[in-house]
């Protein structure tokens, strides 16, 4: 489900015979229940709502959802990252660290401040 960029996950109690939910985009807890799929829908825009409305009484800006895309490339781009550590060879690596800029003379912008 998903309303005004917040997406949540929703699990049944059969016991119950209701419908729980939460919304999983946005690390502010936010949550909703209804005992069928248009109560569920309808919960879950007004938790979004009073949640806002929450955060506006109080002077504090709403955590911005994060989209499916942003998660997923920070992700990828972490396993990225990780494959590429096992593939590297530190000591070369150092080995041409050190090696840089020998004989080049600094350029405007290599200053350390």
């Amino acid at each position: 489900m998903a309303y005004k960029r917040y997406q949540a996950r929703v699990e049944l109690d059969e016991e119950a015979g209701v419908f729980h939910g939460e919304v999983i985009n946005t690390r502010d807890v936010i949550t909703f229940q209804g005992s069928s799929v248009e109560k569920l829908k309808q919960a879950f825009e007004d938790s979004v709502d009073d949640y806002l409305e929450f955060c506006a009484s109080r002077g504090k800006d709403p955590e911005k959802p994060a989209s499916v895309a942003e998660e997923l490339s920070a992700l990828c781009t972490e396993d990225y990252f990780r494959e590429r550590a096992q593939c590297g060879d530190a000591g070369k690596a150092k080995r041409t660290l050190k090696r840089a800029g020998r004989g080049n003379s600094p350029v405007p912008g290599d200053e350390i401040e």
